[in-house]
């Protein structure tokens, strides 16, 4: 199967961009109601076909994430009733942080609602899930990743072969932003226009309008969150 990756990708809306609107994305997987966007649906289905004749079972374990799903999220490790953890996946002590330092520890491995990659379908997390052990539950740390641990050898195959059909690891390396996420890959004929589309002025429309917990923190000091978690990313 030869791909045609686009060289473009039209104005994506407002909502679209913030994870409010699916109407740029289809359903990648019946059974589970997976939605990744349309333009990048062949490519992931090429690439779940390679690794199937590679010996993995590679799957999702999140593809689009929705903005009420991201603000759950975020404003549940704010409040304390999900773990925040540091940036060797240790849980702190909420209460020893002030607000800007929760913003900060969340958004090492939580982004921002309405600033998630995730919310354009062009972002999945992936696994194999014939290396996962009997009983063992995915985590998506970086130690199943590495040398040693279950995803290792998939790991090693996605970065050789993943280029060829579009996609890449945002977060490969540490940049003192989003923590390495070696699970993490997008779709970069789409991905990198959408990231141009996306502003800190729309993101700060679109909190202004919600109930997002930090939220005076948020918009405060959102040009530099943006800077340092949402344009600060790994080269193709």
């Amino acid at each position: 199967m030869k791909l045609i990756h686009p060289t473009h990708a039209r104005p994506h809306t407002a909502e679209q961009l913030t994870g409010q609107d699916t109407s740029h994305l289809v359903i990648i997987n019946p059974d589970s109601g997976q939605l990744v966007h349309q333009e990048m649906a062949p490519a992931i289905q090429a690439l779940q076909d390679a690794a199937k004749q590679a010996g993995f079972d590679m799957r999702l374990a999140s593809a689009f994430r929705p903005f009420d799903r991201q603000l759950w999220i975020w404003n549940n490790k704010f409040t304390g009733q999900r773990p925040i953890l540091d940036s060797n996946s240790q849980p702190l002590e909420p209460d020893s942080l002030t607000d800007l330092e929760k913003i900060h520890a969340i958004l090492r491995w939580s982004a921002l609602p309405g600033g998630s990659r995730h919310h354009w379908g062009t972002d999945v997390d992936v696994y194999a899930a014939n290396c996962l052990p009997d009983g063992t539950s995915l985590q998506l740390e970086p130690w199943e990743y590495e040398a040693g641990g279950h995803q290792h050898t998939f790991a090693q195959w996605l970065h050789q072969t993943m280029p060829e059909y579009g996609f890449y690891l945002p977060y490969a390396k540490e940049r003192q932003g989003v923590a390495c996420e070696p699970w993490h890959i997008s779709y970069f004929p789409v991905s990198r226009y959408l990231l141009r589309q996306l502003s800190p002025d729309l993101l700060k429309r679109t909190l202004s309008h919600s109930d997002i917990a930090g939220k005076s923190q948020i918009l405060e000091n959102l040009d530099s969150l943006y800077l340092k978690y949402i344009e600060n990313i790994c080269e193709v």
